[in-house]
């Protein structure tokens, strides 16, 4: 089995250049990082990780929680997370909790285990109080647990753009899908600046809330029938994720409701989808890459014992097309 010394003999380096290379410290030209990795190929080195973390006392892996890398935001929030990790020299443990609490503490207590450097948690099923006690570096999504800093983006506002845009539009009768209010996120103030921006220009709305499990797509087509059986005078939608707004969409083509002549729909974080479906997506925009950059630069920062914002909001903005 080859050793670093192997590696260094064969590549005409020292061992002290080579041990920069692997852990990507110093300043080691280009040339010279490529030479030393065709080595390690053509000797099948693998350093030894768990040794190199334990001497070091870091392991350079992140973690991030995220309840489906399915979602459209939580995938292209993650990809975001893992290229600025990678950037900074770090490598990426990526978990799905589904939902499940019991999923999610034991991700939590698997990745304290294996000494990951820190950790970005975008789920929340778990209770606050679960998080108020570790001790260790963590960066949550859209969500405030104890003294944790957080990332988020400002949903008060992008609540406020989205009520005026369609107000402006000539809406009269606006229905607003939501995620459940009773889970304490960050996201539930997009509700809030919603419904004081209908309730300034006296414009009648109503409320439709997700269940608990807020990305099970098959609820969200019952929660859009009954809104329309419900309030089939409604000429406006507001729904919190792009998701949402899609299938509200697709509900009003399969029942011949003309968008955007009969009815106007503005979605919110503009995924990709938002901008190829037809009609193309009104929306608010999350800075989703910006927003990736911050909590992995956030956590860095913690992680060296640097003092950082607790809060870290991040402005967003309108996005018209065909749906409004």
């Amino acid at each position: 089995m080859a050793t670093i010394h192997d590696v260094a003999k064969k590549a005409g380096l020292s061992v002290t250049t080579i041990s920069r290379v692997l852990n990507n410290r110093g300043y080691i030209s280009e040339q010279t990082r490529q030479k030393v990795y065709q080595v390690m190929e053509e000797l099948n080195y693998h350093p030894n990780e768990i040794a190199r973390s334990l001497l070091r006392k870091r392991s350079h892996v992140i973690g991030l929680i995220v309840p489906s890398v399915s979602h459209p935001f939580f995938g292209e929030f993650a990809s975001a997370v893992e290229h600025d990790a990678y950037q900074q020299g770090f490598k990426l443990l990526l978990c799905n909790s589904q939902l499940d609490p019991v999923k999610e503490k034991e991700y939590v207590e698997m990745m304290r285990r294996h000494r990951v450097d820190g950790m970005i948690v975008g789920s929340h099923t778990l209770d606050v109080d679960a998080y108020k006690d570790i001790q260790y570096p963590i960066i949550t999504i859209d969500r405030e647990v104890a003294e944790h800093p957080f990332v988020a983006s400002d949903n008060e506002r992008g609540g406020e753009l989205a009520a005026q845009l369609l107000i402006d539009r000539g809406c009269k009768k606006i229905g607003h899908i939501c995620g459940n209010l009773h889970l304490h996120m960050l996201s539930n103030h997009r509700t809030t600046g919603f419904q004081r921006v209908c309730e300034q220009h006296d414009t009648e709305y109503v409320v439709f809330q997700t269940d608990l499990d807020a990305f099970d797509q098959s609820s969200y087509a019952s929660i859009i029938a009954d809104m329309f059986t419900q309030h089939p005078d409604l000429d406006g939608v507001f729904a919190t994720s792009d998701m949402m707004a899609g299938l509200v969409v697709k509900w009003c083509m399969q029942s011949g409701i003309s968008v955007p002549d009969q009815l106007r729909v503005v979605g919110y974080d503009d995924v990709g989808h938002a901008s190829w479906m037809s009609p193309g997506l009104s929306t608010i925009r999350q800075p989703i890459q910006e927003m990736g950059e911050q909590a992995v630069r956030t956590l860095i920062r913690q992680m060296n014992g640097e003092s950082v914002e607790q809060k870290n909001i991040l402005p967003v903005e309108l996005v018209e097309r065909e749906s409004t």
